[in-house]
């Protein structure tokens, strides 16, 4: 029996001895600069309600380290009079534009009063750069201009958090959930609210803004959201949302996040009791390993399709085929106990709207564990070789509590298939599909990897530090 593999880890905010904490990570990296941006929440304690300011580090990425600047404080991503919470940021391909959108929440006000009082405390704001974050711009206020008087049916709502993502069409989404409220007053006080997942979007670069209709189905909230291409030429847009109900909550919409189909529950990704925050980020599938990955991962990637091809065939579309789209495949990381926010692992989907298709977990941290954010990044190639598929992932940890810091860790995707189950502890039978395929070993895999990674397959990023130049209440009671 092997030792579990742990990936490089680096400190990058910890508690500090006066009780200021460092909470809810978001991720974005940024390939034209080779850029890392990590923003959290730096509050006062602990306790969402004594949130104060949103603070940022930038780390630049070389072959086999970053080098991490020092922390910065966001003086403009703040409203007078209001704790700045839940950082989403979203990077425009077309324009070089860096947004941070965020929510900005009155005083001390917790989230519960919002709920049982239905008094929406809560604005919807962004500042933006266009140097990757070394400056930025004064805050922007949206909540009049694109929620308008339906800020009057939520109880209250939030952002992500953590990344937004940009569709190919420049179409910018920014995740998002709401407390609706289901019944206004019984004898003065709000009766119910039904919290649902939803999405911010822009076609014009971030100059306007509208939002789509909520996830309908089971309670979905904290969410993240990947734009999926299938083999067939179609494109869906995929939500990984957080439920109370002891499973994550996904939902599909074909119209780029504008109206959601039916949420349904993800029964391979438990929630510990009242959820925890999750994070999903898409990447291209590398189809040049994929013979080998079918054998590795005991799942036949082009023999156990759960959907047909856009002409009612069922039969998978090869690479040559006009209207063959590369597939995207789905990393996915939250903790894996049921009984407390424990062990951060991460899963792998090679075909996200398929709610059994989650393979996992690898654990990447023993121990406290909760909000976490992931990016996808390509590292530097051999000669003659193509990039290698990596993986970063900022996540709150500790040894006593989940909030004694804010860690980063880079992991390949060899890594994460190395690492992930196999099928028996999937539970998962696939003997006859096994049997009618061509067995190739684990030393094939590691050969044919080889050519994309070897020269990254076990170099541990490493810092260098730039010298100075209800139940509904219950639950949101932790967030």
């Amino acid at each position: 029996m092997r030792l579990p593999y742990f990936p490089a880890r680096s400190v990058l905010f910890h508690k500090e001895p006066n009780g200021v904490t460092y909470r809810v990570p978001a991720l974005l990296y940024l390939s034209r600069s080779r850029s890392f941006l990590a923003f959290c929440e730096e509050r006062l304690s602990p306790s969402d309600s004594e949130a104060h300011l949103l603070v940022m580090k930038k780390g630049t990425f070389y072959r086999n380290y970053v080098e991490w600047e020092d922390m910065r404080v966001l003086g403009t991503a703040f409203l007078p009079g209001h704790r700045s919470m839940n950082p989403c940021p979203v990077y425009d391909d077309f324009t070089g534009t860096l947004f941070l959108f965020f929510i900005a929440v009155l005083g001390h006000t917790p989230e519960s009063y919002q709920l049982v009082t239905g008094k929406n405390v809560t604005r919807f704001c962004y500042i933006c750069s266009t140097d990757d974050g070394d400056t930025w711009s004064p805050v922007t206020d949206l909540t009049k201009r694109v929620i308008g008087d339906t800020i009057k049916e939520w109880a209250t709502f939030a952002l992500g958090p953590g990344h937004g993502i940009q569709l190919k069409s420049g179409r910018l989404l920014i995740p998002a959930y709401a407390y609706h409220i289901e019944c206004k007053e019984c004898f003065g006080q709000l009766c119910q609210t039904t919290p649902h997942a939803f999405c911010f979007h822009s076609d014009t670069h971030g100059r306007t803004w509208r939002f789509g209709e909520a996830v309908p189905g089971p309670e979905s909230v904290e969410c993240q959201m990947v734009s999926v291409d299938e083999e067939d030429g179609t494109n869906v847009l995929y939500c990984n949302a957080r439920s109370p109900l002891g499973y994550r909550v996904q939902a599909l919409s074909l119209d780029d996040g504008a109206v959601f189909q039916e949420g349904q529950l993800v029964q391979r990704l438990v929630e510990p009791r009242n959820g925890c925050h999750g994070s999903i980020v898409g990447f291209p599938a590398p189809l040049h390993l994929c013979h080998s990955l079918d054998n590795h991962l005991h799942q036949p990637i082009y023999h156990s399709r759960h959907w047909t091809t856009t002409s009612g065939s069922t039969r998978p579309l090869t690479p040559d085929h006009p209207d063959f789209l590369t597939p995207t495949w789905v990393v996915y990381s939250h903790p894996t106990w049921t009984t407390a926010r424990k062990d951060l692992g991460v899963f792998l989907s090679l075909f996200p709207r398929d709610p059994d298709s989650w393979r996992g977990p690898w654990v990447i941290y023993e121990g406290p564990s909760a909000y976490s954010d992931l990016a996808y990044l390509e590292l530097p190639p051999s000669p003659g070789a193509p990039p290698a598929v990596a993986f970063a992932c900022l996540f709150e940890c500790g040894t006593k509590t989940a909030y004694d810091e804010i860690c980063f860790s880079i992991f390949t995707l060899y890594e994460l298939i190395d690492n992930l189950p196999r099928e028996a502890q999937l539970g998962h039978n696939n003997r006859e599909c096994n049997r009618q395929r061509n067995q190739v070993s684990e030393t094939d895999f590691r050969s044919g990897h080889d050519a994309q990674s070897a020269a990254v397959l076990h170099q541990v990023p490493r810092v260098k530090k730039r010298k100075k130049k209800s139940k509904l209440t219950e639950m949101c009671s932790v967030s």
